[in-house]
């Protein structure tokens, strides 16, 4: 950790950010319909802009509508400000020096793990809880007792997704590709391989790639080679859709398992019919059976005429749970009752199943296998 932290000083010096927040919707302007409870800074780093706009616009939604719905209710009044980290460590770790210096009560956020690695020692030593949105990668808990997370880490989901579809579908022989320059796709590829390992499955063939690449041939032609039942790929959207496209193009027809990189209509828009036989599990569900999620799912869809992903519905239960938290504690601005309250939430009732943190700072919460099927992500029984 010690090295973490001499790299941000050298990482953040002379950086400035500018909010991303002005005339943004939930940002804590004087609303019509607005509550009048007692206000709470709140920060939101974000990367609505860069490599990982797909997944931070669609964050942006989901927070967007939650603190909305919050300042509408009364009872607090969150007053945001978002600052946009363009998917840069070095833009994250200015964003928190930002934060850090306005005094929040609470940070949610960043969005990708790398930038939570990156930023966590800052709001540890600063006594902020910081409540990560879509960071599954190992390790990041660790970092200290201010550190939350409402995503279900790689550790868990991953080992689910291959239990399920192991027995699903019955596969022996396994191909892996994976992004080797991104920390959280490295920390997903050791999870699969483990798994994997475990369901007493055969890895065959093992490629990597680099995030931004576009020309996947040589890694596919080789894993077509090997003749798998079965490919892993642990990437994000980008490069993840032009891999689907590439192996149907070779006539490589076999179920794909993707990460937590792999949960986002954009990939789908990317592969287009390549994309079906994808598996991924997620803590979110459109099909779960819970009143809070059908009435996110309608209130979603009637405020953005397109329906919510994963990471939209990640933030907006972030959100909620920081309200909830403040609330529980009966206060908005000290920062050490907030983060006691938010470790002691247990059962709370969101969009995306009842919610409850664990001694680490995770949460603890059914997951559900998804398939993409006709373009959309649908619920598997196994």
């Amino acid at each position: 950790m010690m090295d973490w932290k001499k790299g941000l000083k050298l990482a953040g010096l002379g950086l400035m950010m500018t909010a991303a927040c002005a005339g943004l919707s939930g940002c804590g302007g004087k609303g019509e319909g607005q509550g009048s409870g007692k206000t709470a800074k709140v920060g939101f780093i974000n990367g609505v802009s860069g490599g990982v706009a797909s997944y931070g616009l669609a964050e942006k939604e989901g927070f967007d509508m939650a603190v909305d719905e919050i300042n509408k209710e009364g009872k607090i009044h969150m007053d945001v400000e978002m600052v946009d980290t363009k998917g840069n460590v070095q833009q994250a770790v200015a964003a928190a020096q930002k934060l850090i210096a306005a005094k929040k009560v609470i940070v949610v956020g960043p969005l990708i793990s790398g930038e939570y690695k990156a930023v966590g020692p800052l709001f540890q030593q600063a006594k902020i809880p910081l409540l990560g949105v879509a960071t599954t990668a190992e390790g990041l808990m660790d970092i200290g007792d201010y550190m939350f997370r409402n995503c279900v880490p790689e550790s868990k989901n991953i080992p689910q997704t291959v239990e399920k579809t192991h027995k699903l579908l019955g596969y022996k022989r396994v191909a892996v590709l994976y992004s080797n320059n991104n920390e959280h796709q490295v920390s997903a590829y050791k999870t699969f391989k483990k798994a994997l390992e475990q369901e007493g499955v055969e890895i065959v063939a093992t490629e990597t790639f680099a995030d931004k690449d576009t020309d996947f041939s040589a890694q596919l032609t080789k894993i077509h080679n090997a003749n798998p039942d079965a490919v892993v790929v642990a990437g994000y959207y980008q490069e993840g859709g032009l891999i689907l496209k590439k192996m149907r193009d070779l006539g490589m027809n076999q179920p794909v398992l993707g990460d937590n990189g792999f949960m986002s209509p954009e990939l789908v828009k990317i592969a287009g019919p390549a994309a079906d036989n994808v598996y991924v599990s997620s803590m979110w569900s459109p099909d779960r059976d819970s009143e809070a999620t059908r009435k996110f799912v309608k209130d979603f869809r009637e405020r953005y005429n397109h329906d919510p992903d994963n990471f939209a519905a990640c933030a907006y239960v972030s959100a909620k749970l920081a309200a909830k938290a403040m609330e529980n504690a009966g206060t908005t601005t000290d920062s050490k009752k907030v983060r006691d309250a938010l470790a002691h939430i247990k059962n709370f009732e969101s969009a995306a199943g009842p919610m409850t943190f664990n001694n680490s700072g995770d949460p603890e919460v059914d997951l559900v296998l998804l398939k993409v099927e006709d373009g959309k992500y649908k619920a598997v029984k196994v």
